[in-house]
């Protein structure tokens, strides 16, 4: 049953602005900061209460549903660790941030702003099978120099065990879907429906970018991770379709398992001409 939050005034353009620039001001030390992850606190420890006293306006819960979601990832260590223990609780929390939001929003508020449709209702056309192509041939060219040039890749383990590969391929894979879910699927659909597109995807991919760094793309990464993280937004407002962003994203990530494997074991996939292997 959905709860009778009634209908309120919502606070005026740049309230929200200053709101959103917080939340993602706390997800930045939260997320990938771990020296200062005190100042995220801190800026939770603001925005969470202010939200939840003005609960009966819809973007304070939304805001409250988002500070929550941020907070639960700020609890768990973000890294790529395929060990079954983190595996199992890294698992757990990131499917918490989705499902949380997702039923409080449906469920308990009556709300039909968060949704994850993954048909288009129409076959692929010529142009978004080819930007598939030319994502994986981007990743191809990009991941090896950047994963060597920074050192990145030793944030990832690629031992040449049938275990340990299938749980790199599965985890890679995983999180890669997890992340258009949560980050296009809930955050800039939260986000969309009190901001401008613009600032909701930028909103959406500074969150992004933070959890990417930490979980390991260091050094320059950000400079691609964000326009990317831009990008898929952009393109799932076009397609309206999880399914075609995921699998752009996992035509990367299989470029990303390969890499990996590779830059971990230079004898193997001997296949990437930007390599320095």
């Amino acid at each position: 049953m959905a709860l009778a939050v009634g209908a309120t005034t919502e606070p005026r353009a740049p309230v929200k602005y200053a709101a959103v620039g917080a939340l993602c001001a706390a997800a930045l030390p939260l997320l990938a900061l771990p020296r200062i992850e005190w100042l995220g606190w801190a800026i939770l420890g603001v925005v969470a209460p202010v939200a939840a006293a003005r609960f009966r306006r819809q973007f304070s819960r939304h805001l409250l549903l988002l500070a929550a979601a941020i907070a639960l990832l700020g609890l768990v260590p973000i890294n790529t660790d395929i060990s079954y223990g983190h595996m199992l609780t890294m698992g757990s929390v990131l499917v918490a941030v989705v499902i949380g939001p997702y039923l409080l929003s449906t469920r308990a508020f009556g709300e039909r702003v968060i949704s994850f449709p993954f048909r288009m209702g129409r076959r692929w056309s010529t142009r978004e099978i080819g930007y598939v192509v030319l994502a994986g041939i981007g990743s191809y060219l990009l991941l090896p120099f950047y994963l060597a040039d920074t050192g990145s890749y030793l944030n990832w383990r690629a031992e040449l065990d049938p275990s340990h590969i299938v749980r790199l391929f599965l985890g890679t894979n995983a999180l890669g879907i997890w992340d258009e879910i949560f980050f296009v699927g809930v955050c800039l659909a939260l986000f969309r429906q009190h901001l401008p597109f613009l600032l909701a995807n930028m909103a959406q991919a500074v969150l992004w970018t933070a959890f990417l760094y930490e979980l390991g793309f260091r050094g320059w990464g950000p400079l691609v991770i964000f326009p990317f993280a831009m990008s898929q937004g952009y393109v799932f407002k076009r397609s309206k379709s999880l399914l075609y962003i995921i699998t752009v994203h996992l035509t990367i990530d299989l470029m990303l398992f390969l890499v990996l494997v590779h830059l971990h074991n230079p004898g193997y996939l001997r296949i990437f001409v930007t390599s320095p292997f």
